[in-house]
């Protein structure tokens, strides 16, 4: 390479060292770019474009070897000076500054986007991107937008959805070949291009320039870094260059990103042949260049591809190897030499294993030309680089950058050709790939852009040949996975079929191709083309031809298999996309008449097909025994092109029928599956394992039906319609095995089907027939009759939400058709055939959907249970539908029994199918009819009421559809005589149910009874046997003209085809019998048959009769209805036939009868007028009659176990429902004693484990089962009654300053930074966040007895919800979930005697009572030196409710571990407790009767458990607040003279509730009443005191001023202490002392209350400060001695509690204005009590007067806890977090979820946020809900609870239009919040149920 000269050609200072950049010439890019620029411009360039050649030969090759060096050895690399990054660095910086011309680039970019004409949006994603589609904007059903083009569009009404790409796609938004103009966005409504300015010439110059050597110089790299070993090069390497070339490629991202200007020089440089030729051609002195080029042709040729000059595999002369590779022009030399190019060798490498049972079949020679596979042959940059696209396996970036381009219409052009060319090696490669399924997706996300645009794809089909391509590599794909078929003739079958097991078909590698193809069939333009060209056809047939019979079954007979294979799931979705799929594509196409053409071109070439599919299995007529295969496509295909034929195209059927024979052959195969059907519903594949009932299922299932058993029930209907109908019914019954079971006799043999399957198998048979007799899918009905019955049959199974009713209707599988699901259709009949039922919400909080109902006229008139058996894939759900019909019929009075399935009207048949009612009139199924009706009535084992129903369901199908005419005789056919002429005279029915039948000769085995009785027998028995065994049917003479023959089905159905057989094929005068199977030999080891003859003297209308009076259980119960009344024959249409059971039916049939003919209605009247004599019992053995009875025995065993089952189940749901139901405690099941008992002197308690009954005691305590955990709801009280919105933009954000839980928590510290820590511990409760509350679900058991239980617990291997060894197991009895047991204080639960009537001591004397009991340490009944079993439960539950909460939120001492901790959480638990239930209650006791946990509350025990261990900490004496409240101490200044010693905390800043709850229990359980009184009264005058100093901070200084002086004129007057205005006024002065009021500054104003105070407001302010405190008092008054709490209006809630409490005196109540002061009652004078607490607060304020008065003003009016608020729609939430990073971690998180409490955004399961093995919704749960934690995840719109160590789903809050959660937004419909869900779970939350409600929970290990 000659650098220093082309550095010389470079002006500018001289590089010194040539081989690298020199630093100087770097510095000066941009002089140098500039230059460049300025020479280029001129007009003669010429020299300016070689001196930048130069520069770019030097600057993108300096960096070549480095990049080989760090793809070989590293090591090298590293020593290169700066590594390889540096140089590529520099080489782009280079290229920027060059592209800019010397400007800067980021100017640059600017100026070219100013030149954008943004016609389209053509923004693309990759995998897992959010987008939308809206059906009613899409031309093409791929159609996809941008969340922003979708949202500035406007789609409001439309039917759109929003999805997460699979595989990635492109925004379509402006291209009218995809969507509608109307749905454009704003930005893309312009039409570009008029008002575009052009773009200068000067501006993208240097592009043109400096691009092609820049992509060259990418491709370089791609050919160096392509190593082709031996083996495949690893995932590792590919990754690697990718890596280094990471920033080249995103470089030219980049530029596509600059707009159209920049896109159209892009596609210049990547589609000019010349360039290309000039650069990569590999010629010339160029070293680098030259091995480069090598490595690209090693690369073509081990890809299997051939360079077109390759004179070794063509025989084309070429000029020599020097001259213009051009000479050969593309595919020119590739004619005719395909034979010799077989890949197949490298092919089969990587399958090698099976190589000895695969046999390889090659194309036929007819097929296309092999260049297609083997030739490539590239012309431009744009060609490589897709070839090594596909090399490396498609990487994102590339894709990315290839697909940026597509908005350029020119380059769309030229690369879907491209595309084209390459398509055959990119399916090569896929086939390779080790990552298919990653490159099926990205080949997708590039064909889905190209193929959906008709224009397009039009032009390449035209251009390049693109059927002819697809079609050709789905052969060679399939090619490699074919094995010999082993259906039929195992031996010599000439059939070959694709190995399901293969990983082609298991990873469905295939589907890419596929796709592509349905997507270009789906342009009508194209699919003409492939309809009009006979050789593609020819080859498509051939290519379904390697599906048909795939994945064979056989039954296994002995053991049960080994292993059952998956590999059904392979062939059904082979099936279903490679075959079903196109067809339903091509059909589309043939809507009209001018389309017939077509048709008759697929139907000629799939009849083709079929015959060299039928010659290759070796079929004759006998399918071979006990195999299966679901999977006949070209059946199929067959069938449906038949069916739009006649449908659409008007054709005439007969014109495209094949012969006779072949028709024989054609139903065989479908009618083999149906058998196989009722074989395997009657477990005779047991053995073969559950997947063939897997494939049974699918095989029916909503999504495959249209595309398997529907046409093959049409094609079956097809042959039924023009075979001959003996023919085709005796086909059925032996294809069902059943025909040894149609005999009169009571006893036989059945050769081929074992007794206990008899049964079923003659139900399958028959109801096939019903299905193909009545189903009209394909026969007549029109697209909106399908609908509504596909409907109406699914909503008879069950209720259905909306999106499972799309689900579950077939709709035409190809989604290219045009029938929308969702389209008006659906919804208009959806409307009309059904009730919509709101979601409701259960007590038990089972959430229920939005359901659709059938409507009761649906039911009335449309149920038909044949389209819900044909549509069940559960046996189960046709027993649904029939118990919902049976209810509908009770519930409205038509019908009480239990019903029969109704019969249906049909609609009327396609003329062109008419045929098919042949098989209702012809003698065989009579005689199958009169043999199993007569089987009935003689109670014959093996019948069921099933088959009557079926039976009776035939005939009058054939009464329907009977001839016109009536021919009483007809007229004798001419020719052999057949068996059955001897039973029936005519084909009709009408007039064959009139004829009676004498006598009927019958094989029997020599066992039965007949035979005792039969004397004709031996006379006759030789020649029937001989006939019988040789089973060919000779012409029999009839031996008295009374006897019906010996019937042999099979003969006769063996001698039809005999007969057609002869007749079709003349020149073979003797048919060759095929070898039958061994089956249909004479049974030589059964016993020997006879012949008896059976006196019978029936016809079908006698049996029908005598049916009657059997089934109705009484004699001569039919009576002909017309005797009465004559109307009834000229209207025959009434209700009231048209619902009841078989005796409605056998009526309904004797009316049909009898309207069809005059001779049958005399006959009937007949019959009824010879009394008919009881059906004689027959004689029936011992041994006999038990068989019959075991079947009747078994169902009504059945039937009782049912109704237990079912009473059982209501008995639990009813216990259940009383159990669980939160808000009806009246239904409760009586735990414990009454209270109101007053002789009661204990407690007794029952033990739901051992059940005994009795008191509590020392030693065998009992206890309540509850549930302790820890919460946080009381934190999450706020002061303001608007719950706070979910943030759902950047602006709005919430702040926790507000909670409750944040003020308590300022206060503490407050507090602690001022005074001692003991005293501070004192002054106020915790438990805001974190408390611990216990909850029962009330009922009690032995602590012994729950030791043993939790043993078994854990000895039990079940998976539980819960885990053991924390403790947790379900109540016995109930099965609520709980965690401990609450041990109950022995003795009663009220002390009755203490509290019937007030004592009459003085208050002085009740508090110095108090505060001796207070000072007795540890008194208590119970010693707590004797450690009894009681005691050891107390501390054992004490610790339980300790470890509950973690522990900072029990410790807020300074001094860890001290004892003033312990007695501060205790009295807290207390306190959690009381006001959680307030909040339950509403937060005031207005509602008033006993609590709303009822008889569950545990507050009582848990008052003696907090109790027993409160007095273990006894306050000293000095420091008991008591003492301040009711004293008034002398030395008041002690105190001041040491001002190192912390104070005390003031008494007016204590928290008076939580003295309370410490007084409370401090004393000895059980108090006494007045005790508590006194308690109360005490701490009374404390609060109101507070209330005045909050109010005297409150206002302002003139309403101090006044009160102060108003007050103090009234301070004389007699009960100046009981009122407020003198005490406020005292508090005042005595305030005023200090410092407190001084701080008059600025921030006092945002205190100033605006309102002016009146006395009223006054008053109404003191009493709402006193409030919560009465409403806990009072609720503890309730728990502690069980009085009743009375309701009130909640105006008046202060004095009623106050009068309950005992403040109020009695006598009070009379006076009209209450006034709060009144309630007082000081214990001592109260103005020096109240000077000596005011005179703490002056000391205090003396230093802190800020802080001082923050303590005081204390906010007590909390209201209820709220979860956020949740805007509307769903999509404003979504569209805000499904994008936002994470604060923690700064990525998007993959599951984002948000905290519906709190509002915290964070990561679910994210490993990036993890703490100390905690993922961050745990933890979060932890600090925020102290264990709960409640999250809306936003990918799937549902809500999940995290309760301590377990989780559950809960489900959502937001609906769509149908009432439905969407989980996962797979649906992507809008979805509305749904406020009665989200009320249900705040519900939930406040009241901690969750544990209760909800069922499925499971251990979340931390991950969440």
């Amino acid at each position: 390479m000659a650098a220093a000269a082309a550095a010389a050609a470079v002006g500018g200072p001289q590089p010194p060292q040539p081989e690298l950049p020199a630093p100087g010439l770097s510095l000066d890019k941009a002089a140098t770019a500039a230059h460049l620029k300025a020479a280029l411009s001129r007009p003669d360039n010429r020299a300016g474009a070689e001196e930048l050649q130069a520069l770019l030969e030097r600057v993108l090759s300096a960096e070549r070897p480095l990049t080989a060096a760090a793809d070989g050895e590293e090591a090298a690399a590293a020593g290169g000076g700066g590594g390889p990054g540096a140089a590529e660095e520099e080489a782009l910086e280079w290229c920027k500054c060059l592209l800019a011309g010397g400007g800067g680039y980021d100017e640059f970019c600017a100026a070219v986007r100013a030149y954008d004409p943004a016609a389209l949006c053509g923004l693309v994603w990759t995998a897992n991107f959010v987008a939308y589609r809206c059906r009613t904007c899409g031309i093409s059903p791929c159609m996809s937008l941008c969340a922003e083009c979708f949202h500035q569009g406007d789609h409001t009404g439309h039917d759109f959805n929003m999805f997460r790409s699979q595989a990635g796609g492109a925004c379509d938004c402006g291209d009218s070949n995809v969507m509608r103009e109307s749905g454009f966005c704003k930005r893309h409504q312009i039409k570009s291009s008029s008002n575009i300015p052009c773009v200068p010439k000067d501006l993208l110059m240097m592009s043109e320039f400096v691009l092609p050597r820049f992509i060259f110089c990418l491709i370089q790299y791609l050919r160096e870094g392509y190593n082709e070993p031996a083996d495949v090069p690893s995932e590792k390497d590919l990754n690697k260059v990718l890596q280094l070339l990471e920033p080249q490629i995103s470089f030219l991202e980049d530029l596509t990103k600059m707009g159209g200007a920049m896109r159209s020089v892009l596609t210049q440089v990547l589609t000019n042949q010349q360039n290309y030729k000039d650069l990569t051609s590999g010629l010339g002195e160029n070293a680098c260049a030259k091995k480069s080029h090598e490595k690209y042709l090693i690369a073509l040729k081990s890809s299997g591809l051939t360079y077109p000059e390759d004179k070794l595999v063509y025989g084309v002369q070429e000029p020599s190897a020097g001259t213009s590779t051009l000479a050969v022009q593309g595919f020119a030399g590739a004619a005719g030499t395909f034979g010799q190019l077989d890949s197949s060798d490298e092919e089969d490498q990587d399958g090698s294993q099976g190589l000895g049972k695969r046999k390889r079949v090659k194309l036929s020679s007819s097929t296309k030309d092999q260049s297609i596979m083997d030739v490539l042959k590239h012309k431009s940059f744009l060609e490589e680089l897709l070839f090594w696209t596909i090399k490396y396996e498609f990487p994102q970036k590339m894709v990315t950058f290839l697909l940026n381009m597509l908005p350029d219409q020119e380059y769309k052009v030229a690369f879907t050709k491209t595309f084209v060319q390459h398509y055959a090696f990119i399916m090569k490669t896929l086939k390779k790939s080790h990552e298919s399924d990653t490159m099926s997706n990205r080949i997708v996300h590039i064909s889905v852009q190209l193929f959906s645009n008709e224009e397009l794809a039009r032009q390449v089909t035209e251009e390049c040949q693109l059927l002819d391509i697809m079609v050709t590599v789905l052969l060679y794909m399939m090619e490699s996975c074919l094995i010999k078929s082993e259906l039929q003739d195992e031996e010599n079958s000439l059939h070959v079929v694709v190995n399901c097991g293969e990983a082609l078909l298991k990873n469905n590698t295939y589907w890419p191709l596929v796709s592509d193809f349905i997507n270009i069939l789906s342009h009508q333009s194209v699919a003409k083309r492939f309809l009009e060209d006979h050789g593609l056809l020819v080859t498509w047939m051939n290519f379904v031809s390697f599906f048909q019979g795939m994945n064979l079954n056989k039954r296994e007979l002995n053991e049960h298999v080994e292993f059952e294979s998956q590999t059904y799931y392979a062939a059904f979705a082979a099936e279903l996309e490679a075959c079903a799929q196109p067809m339903w594509g091509l059909l589309s196409h043939c809507k009209v008449r001018e389309t017939q053409e077509y048709t008759r071109n697929v139907v000629r070439y799939c009849l083709e097909a079929l015959q060299d599919w039928f010659d290759a299995i070796n079929f004759v007529d006998e399918p071979a025994p006990n195999q299966v295969t679901f999977h006949l496509p070209l059946h199929r295909y067959y069938a449906m092109f038949l069916s739009k034929a006649v449908k659409c195209q008007e054709l005439d059927l007969d014109s495209v029928l094949p012969d006779q024979e072949m028709l024989m052959k054609l139903m065989i195969h479908p009618l083999q599956i149906q058998a196989s059907l009722a074989e395997i519903h009657s477990n005779m594949w047991v053995r073969n394992g559950l997947q063939i009932k897997g494939q049974a299922m699918t095989y029916v299932q909503s999504h495959f039906c249209n595309s398997m058993i529907d046409p093959d029930i049409y094609l079956l209907q097809v042959c039924a319609s023009r075979l001959d109908p003996d023919y085709f019914i005796s086909s059925v019954f032996e294809r069902f095995k059943v025909v040894d079971l149609l005999t009169m006799a009571s006893q036989h043999q059945n050769t081929v089907l074992d007794a206990e399957h008899e049964r079923s198998m003659l139900e399958g048979a028959l109801t096939f027939l019903v299905i193909l007799l009545s189903l009209r899918l394909h026969l007549g009905m029109s697209d909106d009759e399908i609908l509504r019955a596909e409907m109406v049959a699914q909503l008879c199974m069950n209720d259905r939400t909306h999106s499972s009713l799309l689900d579950l209707i077939p709709e035409n599988p190809n989604p290219k058709s045009g029938i929308i699901p969702g389209s008006y259709s659906f919804e208009s009949v959806l409307s009309a055939v059904a009730d919509f039922k709101a979601p409701v919400f259960e007590p038990g909080g089972s959430m229920q959907q939005g359901m659709y109902t059938p409507k009761a006229e649906v039911w009335d008139q449309e149920f038909d249970p044949v389209m819900v058996i044909l549509r069940t894939v559960y046996r189960r759900d046709v027993q649904s539908a029939m118990d919902r019909y049976t209810a509908f019929l009770k519930q409205s009075g038509k019908f009480p029994g239990n019903p029969w399935p109704p019969y249906k009207k049909r609609t009327p048949l396609h003329p062109s199918y008419k045929g098919l009612m042949r098989l209702l009139h012809c003698k065989t199924l009579h005689i199958v009819l009169f043999t199993l009706l007569y089987k009935i009535l003689m109670d014959h084992q093996n019948l069921s009421e099933h088959v009557l129903c079926m039976v009776l369901y035939l005939i009058e199908l054939g009464l329907e559809n009977s001839a016109e005419e009536e021919s009483d005789e007809e007229a004798s056919v001419c020719g052999p005589e057949r068996c059955h002429d001897s039973w029936f005279p005519g084909s009709n029915l009408v007039s064959n149910m009139r004829h009676f039948i004498n006598y009927v000769r019958v094989r029997v085995p020599e066992t039965a009874p007949e035979v005792k009785r039969d004397s004709l027998a031996s006379t006759s028995s030789d020649s029937l046997s001989s006939l019988q065994s040789s089973r060919r049917p000779k012409v029999l003479q009839r031996e008295n003209s009374g006897t019906a023959q010996v019937f042999s089905l099979v003969a006769e159905r063996r001698k039809k085809f005999q007969e057609i057989i002869n007749r079709s094929s003349s020149e073979a005068n003797q048919v060759v019998r095929p070898k039958t199977s061994s089956k249909w030999s004479a049974p030589g080891s059964a016993p020997q048959l006879t012949t008896a003859i059976l006196e019978i003297k029936e016809s079908i209308l006698s049996l029908l009769i005598k049916l009657h009076h059997k089934l109705s259980g009484k004699q001569n119960s039919y009576y002909p209805p017309w005797l009465d009344d004559i109307e009834i024959l000229i209207q025959p249409e009434i209700p009231k036939y048209n619902h009841g059971d078989g005796i409605t039916a056998v009526e309904r049939i004797l009316l049909k009868a009898a309207l069809q003919s005059r001779m049958n209605k005399r006959i009937i009247e007949e019959i009824c007028r010879k009394v008919t004599p009881p059906v004689p019992p027959k004689k029936i053995t011992a041994a006999e009659k038990k068989t019959l009875d075991k079947e009747e025995r078994r169902q009504k065993a059945r039937e009782r176990q049912q109704k237990l089952l079912a009473e059982f189940a209501s008995r639990q749901k009813s216990f259940m429902e009383t159990a669980m139901d939160v808000d009806s405690p009246e239904n409760d099941i009586p735990m414990e004693i009454t209270t109101a008992e007053p002789q009661v002197s204990e407690a007794v308690y029952d033990c739901v484990i051992c059940g005994q009954s009795g008191p509590s005691s020392e030693d065998r305590p009992t206890g309540l089962v509850v549930l302790l955990q820890a919460s946080s709801v009381l934190g999450q009280c706020r002061d303001n009654i608007e719950p706070k919105k979910l943030p759902i933009t950047e602006e709005e954000q919430i702040y926790p300053w507000d909670t409750c839980a944040a003020v308590h928590d300022v206060r503490l510290s407050l507090l602690q930074r001022y005074f001692k820590d003991s005293s501070c511990l004192l002054a106020v409760s915790i438990g805001w966040e974190g408390g611990v509350y216990v909850q029962t679900c009330g009922h009690t058991l032995h602590i012994d007895c729950h030791k043993s239980y939790m043993e078994s617990l854990r000895n039990d291997q079940v998976l539980q919800g819960f885990s053991v060894d924390k403790g947790e197991f379900t109540c016995p009895l109930c099965r609520q979930f709980a965690n401990s047991v609450l041990p109950c204080y022995p003795g009663s639960n009220v002390e009755s005697n203490l509290w019937q009537r007030p004592s009459n001591k003085s208050i002085q004397d009740l508090i110095k009572e108090v505060e001796e009991l207070q000072g007795r340490p540890g008194a208590f009944p119970v010693s707590i030196s004797s450690e009894t079993n009681l005691s050891k439960e107390m501390e054992s539950v004490m610790k339980d409710i300790k470890n509950t909460t973690q522990k900072k939120y029990r410790d807020y001492s300074k001094t860890p571990g001290s004892p003033d901790n312990d007695f501060l959480f205790m009295y807290s638990v207390a306190r959690t407790n009381l006001e959680l239930e307030l909040i339950h209650r509403g937060g005031n006791l207005c509602s008033g009767g006993a609590s709303t946990a009822g008889k569950r509350s545990c507050l009582n025990q848990l008052f003696h458990v907090l109790a027993l261990h409160m007095r273990l900490y006894s306050i000293d004496s000095e420091y008991n607040p008591w003492r301040k409240l009711t004293q008034l101490v002398e030395e008041v200044n002690s105190q001041q003279g040491n001002e190192e010693q912390q104070l005390e905390v003031p008494i007016l800043y204590h928290d008076v509730t939580s003295l309370l709850l410490i007084q409370i229990l401090m004393m000895p359980q059980p108090l006494r009443k007045d005790h508590f009184t006194c308690i109360v009264k005490v701490l009374f005058t404390l609060l109101y005191t507070q209330a005045l100093v909050a109010l005297s901070v409150k206002c302002n200084e003139e309403d101090r001023s006044a009160w102060k002086h108003t007050g103090a004129l009234k301070k004389n007057t007699c009960d100046a202490e009981k009122s407020y205005e003198v005490l406020l006024s005292f508090v005042i002065s005595e305030l005023s002392k200090g410092k407190l009021y001084h701080e008059e500054g600025t921030q006092e104003c945002a205190m100033v209350s605006p309102i002016a105070w009146s006395p009223e407001s006054m008053e109404k302010y003191l009493q709402d400060f006193c409030l919560p405190f009465l409403r806990i008092t009072s609720l503890l008054q309730h728990h502690l001695f069980g009085e009743d709490l009375p309701s009130c209006q909640e105006e008046e809630e202060f004095s009623v509690l106050s009068s309950c409490l005992g403040l109020l005196p009695t006598f009070y109540q009379t006076e009209h204005p209450f006034i709060s002061a009144s309630c007082l009652d000081w214990p001592v004078p109260a103005f020096d009590i109240i000077s000596q607490w005011c005179f703490e607060i002056n000391s205090f304020t003396e230093r802190h007067a800020e802080q001082g008065k923050a303590l005081l003003i204390q906010e007590s009016r909390w209201k209820l806890p709220h979860l956020l608020q949740l805007p509307e729609n769903y999509n404003t939430i979504f569209q805000y977090y499904h994008r936002k990073t994470c604060s923690v971690c700064t990525k998007v998180p993959k599951d984002p979820a948000v905290c519906l409490v709190c509002g915290t955004f964070v990561c679910l399961k994210g490993l990036c946020c993890k703490q100390q093995s905690y993922c961050e919704c745990v933890l979060h749960s932890q600090n925020c809900g102290a264990g709960t934690g409640i999250f809306l995840l936003i990918n799937a719109s549902v809500i999940i609870i995290i309760r301590g160590h377990r989780f559950c789903l809960w489900g959502s809050v937001y609906l769509d239009a149908h009432g439905e959660e969407d989980r996962d937004l797979r649906r992507g419909k809008p979805l509305y919040i749904c406020k009665e869900r989200y009320k249900v779970l705040e519900q939930q939350w406040i009241s901690h149920t969750f544990d209760h409600i909800n069922k499925r929970w499971g251990p979340h290990y931390n991950g969440l």
